[in-house]
């Protein structure tokens, strides 16, 4: 597992008999086979749960694969030239993969059909309003294993927080690169590739935008000259400041 985070919200993972086990990280995780590496993110660490489960619909989602299923096996294969990647076999009701995983899981469960938080369907949407949530819950085009949004999200506080006004600035850009504005900003969730965050250059006179995407922020100054000689060879201009925080 890699960048495990302590779980901060109220949820609970809910099983058969209706009984909440609690939610310790979440995390994103590597398998490893023989063909391919396959991601997966937003994991749920739940240290009492008696089997790891994994969701058909997210694995085929981040991985570009699908599923074939048969009475007592199944293929998994590439989306696009149809190779079997990965195949296991049924048992007790579940499919199962038995191959070896450099991750240390022996066998991993997979659901065509899971319940899951009404935290994390919030965040799946795009943080809608609690009342558009619940019409979603109610109209059962999401599963929830609870209807009552009872949680604090943070993103959406600092979203609708305000701010003071900023002054007004007499300064004004007549030509193209002659002030570029930059910033760093985290991917949420980090991509299927392995980047975790991602750069942006803003050009103040056209306002067009590059956006780079980075494993980690100490890649900054390598992208900065990497888009310095793209736009200054391009356009024939230099680029005069650069502002960032």
């Amino acid at each position: 597992m890699t960048h495990v985070e302590p779980y901060l919200g109220n949820d609970q993972l809910h099983v058969g008999k209706g009984k909440g086990l609690v939610i310790s990280n979440t995390a994103h995780i590597l398998l490893h086979t023989l063909k391919r590496v396959f991601t997966l993110s937003n994991i749920l660490h739940v240290p009492h749960i008696k089997k790891i489960i994994l969701s058909v619909q997210q694995f085929c989602r981040e991985n570009y694969v699908f599923f074939e299923f048969y009475s007592s096996v199944f293929y998994i294969k590439d989306l696009i030239t149809k190779e079997v990647l990965l195949s296991g076999q049924s048992k007790d009701g579940l499919h199962v993969i038995s191959e070896s995983f450099s991750t240390s899981l022996s066998q991993i469960f997979f659901s065509t059909s899971m319940a899951t938080s009404s935290n994390i369907w919030h965040r799946r949407l795009g943080h809608p309003s609690s009342h558009i949530q619940s019409l979603l819950a109610s109209n059962k085009k999401v599963v929830c294993t609870s209807h009552h949004l009872n949680f604090q999200c943070q993103a959406c506080l600092l979203g609708k927080s305000s701010r003071l006004l900023l002054g007004l600035t007499s300064h004004k850009t007549s030509t193209p690169f002659e002030l570029i504005f930059s910033d760093v900003w985290v991917f949420a969730p980090m991509l299927s590739d392995g980047f975790h965050y991602f750069v942006i250059f803003m050009d103040a006179y056209t306002k067009f935008i590059w956006l780079y995407p980075i494993a980690v922020k100490s890649d900054v100054f390598n992208v900065f000259q990497s888009f310095q000689v793209l736009v200054e060879r391009q356009f024939s201009r230099k680029i005069k400041t650069i502002q960032t925080n």
